[in-house]
């Protein structure tokens, strides 16, 4: 899957704005994952168990609601509301 796809995919499933550094043409892993991760998971929890497994050794980021991008400690749930019309029953 190319990367504009995996990172649209990412948003669908775990309602967090990512970013890969890359080219968009760029060919990556499928994003397996039909549930989103648990809240209470750190963004660096997101990028060791899901991100980085499917995407290789890739840079990204995270981009919360306000455009800034938060430090790797903070909380997905933090991240889904900073979005503002995120519903965790997506």
């Amino acid at each position: 899957m190319k990367v504009r796809e995996f990172e649209e995919k990412v948003w669908a499933i775990e309602g967090v704005r990512i970013v890969l550094r890359v080219d968009q043409n760029t060919e990556v892993g499928d994003y397996p994952y039909e549930r989103a991760a648990d809240e209470t998971w750190r963004i660096t929890e997101l990028m060791e168990k899901r991100i980085l497994k499917n995407s290789g050794e890739i840079s990204w980021v995270v981009i919360q609601g306000d455009g800034e991008q938060p430090h790797g400690a903070v909380i997905l749930r933090t991240i889904r509301r900073s979005y503002g019309g995120y519903n965790s029953s997506n």
